[in-house]
C-alpha cells in the first residue's frame, strides 16, 4: 500500500488502521478519526473493517470491529452514537441521552445524515463508502457536527444546514468553524448522467464550472469536495478553514472502502469525532 497525503495522516498500520486531519490534530479540545477497510474481523465481501450492522455482516463481528477501532483511535465505546442516513438532510442534536444508539442500542430515528452537539462523552458516527464526510468543530464554543453528503446531499446543501443549525442551537459563528471535507470519492472517478449533473448545474449562485465537467457520451465528472468546499463557504465558512481531503476513495480502494470500486461488494467505513 503506497499511501501519500498532504492534508491526512494514517495510523496504527500495523494494527487497526485510522485516518486524521492534520488540520483537525492542531485542534486540543476533540479526537476525530475515519477508519479504514483494513484491522477489523469481518470475513468474505466485508473483509475486514465493517462498520454497518445493515449491510448483512455477523453483527458481532461489526461490534468487535467498533470496539477495535475505538481502542486504536481513542475513543470510549459506550460514547458511540451513530447516524441513520438516508441520503436526505436531516441534522440532529444528540446528548449523552443518546449515546448507544445505532451502535447497541436500536436506532429510534429513521432519517439523520448529519449529527451534532456540544456535550462531552459522546462520540458522534457517521458512514460512508463514497459519499462525503463533512467534518465541523466551532473553536469558539466547543461544538461539533459530522454530516454525510452524498450527491442528493450536497446539492441539499446539507453543510450549510449544519452551520446554520450550529448556530441555532449553539451560538456557532461560521467564522469560528474549522471544517474538513473527504475522503469521498473524487472528481478523477466520479461519472454520473445527466440527470444527475443537472441538479448541480441548478446550484446557480455557485461556480458550476469549477465541479461540474462534461464529457462524451452525455456524462459527467463531478466534484464532490469541490460542491461542498463552495456550500460551506457560501455558508460563511472562512476559506482558509476548509480542508479537503486528498485521498479519492476509488483510487485508493485498497485502503478504504468504494461502492464503485466493489460494484456494491463491500464494507462501510465511519467518521468519528467527539469533544474530549
Amino acid at each position: 500500500m503506497n499511501f501519500q497525503s498532504a492534508t491526512m495522516r494514517l495510523h496504527h498500520t500495523d494494527t487497526v488502521p485510522y485516518l486524521t486531519y492534520c488540520s483537525l490534530e492542531e485542534i486540543s479540545f476533540i479526537r476525530h478519526a475515519f477508519s479504514t477497510r483494513l484491522g477489523g474481523v469481518s470475513e468474505g465481501e466485508f473483509t475486514s473493517m465493517n462498520l454497518a450492522f445493515n449491510r448483512g455482516d455477523n453483527p458481532d463481528h461489526v461490534t468487535e470491529n467498533y470496539r477495535r477501532l475505538c481502542a486504536s483511535a481513542g475513543f470510549d465505546f459506550d460514547s458511540l452514537t451513530a447516524s441513520a442516513q438516508d441520503h436526505h438532510t436531516f441534522v440532529r442534536a444528540v446528548t449523552r441521552a443518546d449515546r448507544g444508539v445505532g451502535i447497541y442500542k436500536p436506532r429510534d430515528m429513521q432519517s439523520v445524515d448529519a449529527l451534532m452537539t456540544n456535550e462531552t462523552g459522546v462520540t458522534l458516527v457517521t458512514y460512508y463508502a463514497d459519499c462525503t464526510p463533512l467534518f465541523f468543530v466551532d473553536t469558539e464554543n466547543r461544538a461539533i457536527a459530522l454530516a454525510h453528503a452524498g450527491w442528493r446531499g450536497t446539492v441539499g446543501r446539507i453543510g450549510e444546514k449544519v452551520v446554520r443549525q450550529m448556530g441555532e442551537r449553539y451560538g456557532t459563528k461560521p467564522e469560528n468553524i474549522i471544517a474538513a471535507v473527504g475522503p469521498a470519492i473524487s472528481r478523477c472517478c466520479y461519472e454520473v448522467d445527466q440527470p444527475c449533473a443537472a441538479h448541480f448545474l441548478a446550484l446557480g449562485d455557485l461556480d458550476t464550472d469549477a465541479f461540474v465537467f462534461p464529457k462524451e457520451g452525455g456524462k459527467f465528472m463531478l466534484d464532490l469536495l469541490e460542491a461542498n468546499r463552495q456550500i460551506l463557504a457560501a455558508a460563511g465558512v472562512l476559506p482558509e478553514h476548509i480542508t479537503l481531503s486528498d485521498l479519492c476513495t476509488n483510487c485508493h480502494s485498497d485502503l478504504l472502502w468504494s461502492h464503485r470500486a466493489t460494484k456494491g461488494h463491500r464494507g462501510t467505513m465511519s467518521a468519528f469525532m467527539c469533544l474530549k
